[in-house]
């Protein structure tokens, strides 16, 4: 048994699956969680389930890791699934995108790996992404947003590739995979900035203000 799993179950969808990476310690944010950071009084974890979820996706895992506590409450009253890495730290990000990928059913013919920081992130575009997934050429098994020159989240992988990226070895993931087989990886270019937008410190969160005009407030005690 792997011990590093703790789960409660996903239930099956025509659509694909989205993992949402939550198990940072956010430790350039002050050891807090980012996904209780309020913006316009709704926190980003939330607004990342929402678009999701807007988008058409039913089945969503939240990888968690160090804010286990802080966060699984609110999952739970949200109704999403959860993922626990207790050694997300140790491990590294590959050991939760790995947690997150193990949960694909037979019935999700894709997995998205998602961060849970993009705070400008909409439906519409999350949406853009699995209909370029849908339509791309033969032979590409994994798509990600690219913005002038920049690699973006969210990512896609098709069964095959998420496959493949759990044989490796434990210590590998998405980027090492992808970096491997980058000729069945489809860049698909794009201008907007929220696919390269997160929130990684306090300074971004004070440019995301100063920019959008939006509040962005920590909950009491976080």
């Amino acid at each position: 048994m792997n011990t590093l799993l703790h789960l409660e179950a996903v239930a099956p969808s025509a659509m694909g699956l989205a993992v949402v990476l939550a198990a940072g310690a956010g430790s350039r944010m002050g050891h807090r969680p980012k996904g209780l950071l309020h913006i316009n009084g709704q926190s980003l974890i939330q607004r990342t389930l929402a678009l999701l979820r807007e988008a058409g996706i039913e089945d969503l895992v939240v990888v968690l890791g160090e804010h286990h506590d802080a966060l699984a409450p609110l999952l739970q009253s949200l109704g999403v699934a959860t993922v626990f890495n207790p050694q997300a730290m140790a491990l590294g990000i590959a050991s939760s995108q790995r947690l997150g990928l193990a949960q694909m059913q037979a019935s999700h013919p894709w997995v998205m790996m998602a961060l849970a920081d993009q705070p400008l992130l909409q439906a519409r575009d999350v949406r853009v992404l699995i209909d370029a997934f849908a339509n791309r050429p033969p032979g590409m098994q994994a798509l990600y947003p690219l913005v002038n020159g920049q690699p973006g989240n969210p990512v896609l992988f098709s069964r095959m590739a998420v496959a493949e990226i759990l044989s490796t070895p434990s210590d590998m993931a998405c980027k090492a995979w992808r970096q491997a087989q980058s000729a069945r990886v489809l860049a698909w270019p794009s201008d907007h900035l929220g696919y390269v937008t997160d929130l990684d410190t306090p300074q971004d969160i004070e440019k995301l203000q100063q920019e959008t005009g939006w509040t962005c407030t920590w909950p009491i005690g976080s």
